[in-house]
């Protein structure tokens, strides 16, 4: 281990505070362990640590795969200080940590600003990790099919937002069900008439629908 990355642990390991590690573990419905170190702190050790080290990219596999969840958030950290360092060949990497110690809190980020960065910049190449992740019987890699053009605005290739939407409409997993609105919420602020159709006119789920259209109905 680089032993740069392990100043920061022992920093971070000084902090753990018991009683809101047991509170931050109840509130994320005891997914995982954590140190009980709030945002605001985690943050400002990490900015004091990269301020002394520029950020490595091994740096984010040595903490992701550590226990308590405040390092997979630094590793996140980390790995977006340095995303546009990254190639498509490190999509398998990003992968990976979709499908390892995986919750709504990392998977997000993982999907719109990690995977979904790589893949505006490589169009050609949305459609095959896209429908890799889309077929794939693991909920969270759908989940980021589904999410990854979340930014993409104008760039959106609505055909594939909607069949990939489609793929899953009828799931009752309530994290598909939800990104599923999220998704078209966040395309209604550039297509809401488009939106608007795609919703009266297929078979969604009531609370995707009421995701989805929560910007439309806010603005009309």
């Amino acid at each position: 281990m680089n032993h740069h990355i392990n100043v920061l642990i022992e920093r971070m390991h000084a902090k753990v505070n018991p009683q809101e590690a047991t509170a931050m573990s109840a509130y994320m419905r005891d997914q995982f362990p954590f140190l009980g170190i709030k945002s605001p702190l985690r943050k400002e050790l990490l900015k004091e640590f990269l301020a002394q080290h520029p950020p490595q990219k091994e740096w984010v596999s040595v903490l992701w795969n550590l226990p308590e969840r405040e390092y997979q958030y630094s590793a996140l950290d980390i790995l977006l200080k340095i995303r546009k360092q990254l190639n498509p060949n490190d999509l398998p990497l990003i992968e990976s940590f979709i499908t390892n110690r995986s919750w709504w809190d990392t998977v997000d980020l993982l999907a719109a600003n990690a995977a979904g960065f790589l893949l505006l910049k490589s169009p050609l190449l949305q459609e095959e990790f896209g429908e890799k992740w889309l077929h794939s019987d693991n909920m969270w890699l759908n989940r980021t099919a589904i999410l990854y053009q979340l930014h993409y605005k104008q760039d959106t290739n609505e055909e594939l937002l909607y069949r990939y939407i489609l793929t899953h409409a009828a799931s009752s997993e309530f994290f598909i069900q939800k990104a599923i609105g999220w998704a078209l919420r966040e395309y209604s602020k550039i297509n809401p008439s488009s939106v608007k159709n795609f919703i009266e006119n297929e078979e969604l789920k009531p609370l995707s629908k009421r995701e989805g259209l929560k910007w439309i109905s806010k603005n009309n």
